[in-house]
């Protein structure tokens, strides 16, 4: 049973992740994933574009034009559209993954170009989308502090290269820094980390609960670290990934390596549709 300060703890966390996925271009706005086919793909409304926008956007504003390497932006004549706020009739866009992506903005629609290993796409967001409101909450196993699991932190002499599955069948290289060694129920266990780019220790994992309670890929985690040092693994905070919201997300799942043998019933759960 959790005391009643982690508790509070816990449940803030929990309103605040559904807080997120509703807010402006978040996950409930995402609406879009179109893969760019090599020449030109037109942009618009119209029912033949290959990159389809919603009814309020005109039929053809332009189009990008995929060279095997590269995605530019060509308004047509006459037109504007805005790139990183900045309107203009062409421009070279730059993909989710640098440093400084090039985000296309007109009538309450968001674009931008991804790159998934060797495939080239172009995810969308509607702040319009009913489903920003409509949403049901999400739902959540009972707070469990036994979930909440001391752990040791250590790094790979140098960061190795592994491959996560993802959605679209292919598997994408990630660089892996460190594991979290960890005990429980008298067993120990290892989880593989990607380290963020401030710092933080990002888990995906697999568990038995994931086939039939919680997301069948896996969930997330980022590691609780404290001041003096010392890093948790909280399982309460295990969270589904953004393809549980969206059919338009592109999302990484845990590797072989870091699928459990045991149930952890913390954290996120996952309704599945009646067959």
């Amino acid at each position: 049973m959790a005391n009643n300060s982690y508790q509070q703890t816990i449940n803030d966390w929990r309103k605040e992740r559904n807080e997120i996925i509703r807010k402006e271009n978040g996950w409930l706005s995402l609406t879009g994933l179109y893969w760019l086919k090599l020449g030109k793909n037109q942009l618009g409304s119209d029912a033949k574009s290959e990159i389809q926008l919603p009814e309020r956007v005109p039929a053809n504003i332009g189009y990008l034009e995929y060279n095997g390497k590269s995605v530019t932006l060509r308004a047509n004549s006459g037109q504007k559209i805005k790139v990183n706020d900045k309107p203009t009739d062409f421009a070279v866009l730059q993909p989710d993954i640098s440093d400084d992506p090039s985000f296309i903005n007109l009538e309450g629609v968001r674009l931008v170009v991804v790159q998934r290993g060797n495939k080239i796409g172009v995810r969308m967001w509607d702040n319009q989308r009913k489903e920003r409101r409509s949403f049901p909450a999400r739902t959540w196993y009972d707070i469990d502090e036994n979930f909440r699991i001391p752990t040791t932190y250590t790094t790979y002499e140098r960061p190795k290269m592994a491959y996560f599955p993802d959605l679209t069948g292919e598997k994408s290289e990630f660089p892996v820094e460190g594991h979290l060694s960890f005990e429980y129920n008298g067993n120990p266990y290892k989880l593989d980390i990607n380290k963020e780019d401030d710092g933080t220790l990002f888990v995906r994992f697999w568990d038995l609960t994931s086939k039939d309670e919680t997301y069948p890929t896996g969930r997330y985690l980022i590691a609780d670290e404290e001041s003096d040092g010392k890093i948790f693994i909280d399982f309460n905070k295990a969270y589904n990934p953004p393809c549980a919201f969206t059919d338009f997300a592109t999302c990484v799942f845990a590797p072989e390596q870091n699928h459990l043998d045991f149930k952890v019933t913390a954290g996120e759960t996952y309704k599945r549709e009646a067959k």
